[in-house]
């Protein structure tokens, strides 16, 4: 009741309407002059129509969502190595590494775009693919815990291709690269944006949060070693940032529920990286 009595005092004092809070054995009156009560009467029932459901209650915390697909992280992980004990590590007449390591000259000027999403899989050496699949396992299968397994996986291939883009854009033709630390970057950022996107208000600060999460993470994990491609970290976390802004934003958020949407993005992902290989082995 005090509270309610303060917003008559706050009403009657913005229209310039004279009046008095009496308090007397836990019951507030509101006296006005007897040629002001209409107004009075007005103003107020005016003010609380109006202000009837604001301010807006917050969007409940999606704490309900659970994939319809539980992530393969295992198996996604798992195929990673299996792979590399065909590949082997990165050998200069390979043939694996030939058609699928990632090649800035192929891409530009040979339109060999698939190198984007074979190199990927590739890794240069056993510690490089171990630090990816330890540290990546873990941070895609919680990734693909709130956006889902089919649209997680294929957000991952898309915004590491991207990354991976971005770089030979910088580094020019003559850069190579191999495996899947772009991907992990990606994921990063991707987190780093979608868990300040619930926030009820977002300020200057707010927005640049994920930036300086993500940056941090960079600076630990990824700006150090003898074969560290720093740019491929910096776009791939880059892309992510931008991408986890379209994740968290309608319809996608939504759809996240749909066996037919994620069943769709588990196909293209699947597609993309398998027609990829086929595309290098047999151009």
């Amino acid at each position: 009741m005090e509270e309610t009595a303060a917003t008559w005092d706050l009403v009657l004092s913005a229209v310039r309407i004279p009046h008095h809070i009496h308090y007397d054995h836990n019951n507030w009156q509101l006296l006005v002059p007897a040629d002001k009560e209409l107004r009075a009467t007005h103003e107020i029932e005016s003010y609380f129509a109006e202000n009837q459901d604001w301010p807006p209650l917050p969007p409940a915390p999606d704490h309900d969502f659970t994939p319809l697909m539980q992530p393969p992280t295992l198996l996604l992980m798992g195929s990673l190595i299996l792979f590399f004990s065909v590949t082997g590590p990165w050998a200069t007449h390979s043939l694996w590494f030939l058609q699928g390591a990632g090649n800035g000259e192929r891409i530009l000027h040979k339109g060999e775009w698939w190198r984007l999403l074979t190199a990927l899989t590739l890794h240069a050496d056993t510690l490089h693919l171990l630090s990816n699949c330890l540290i990546g396992g873990w941070l895609v299968h919680f990734f693909c815990r709130i956006a889902g397994t089919g649209l997680g996986l294929f957000s991952i291939l898309l915004t590491a291709a991207c990354g991976n883009l971005i770089n030979i854009l910088v580094h020019g033709p003559d850069h190579q690269f191999v495996g899947f630390s772009t991907a992990v970057f990606a994921v990063i950022g991707m987190l780093a944006t979608l868990s300040h996107l619930g926030r009820k208000r977002i300020t200057g600060s707010h927005f640049l949060m994920p930036l300086m999460a993500g940056s941090a993470l960079l600076a630990i994990l990824g700006s150090s070693g003898e074969r560290t491609d720093l740019g491929a970290h910096l776009f791939g976390l880059l892309c992510g940032l931008i991408f986890g802004q379209i994740l968290g934003r309608e319809p996608l958020h939504s759809l996240r529920h749909s066996l037919v949407l994620q069943s769709v993005f588990f196909l293209l992902f699947l597609s993309l990286l398998i027609g990829s290989w086929l595309l290098a082995l047999h151009p």
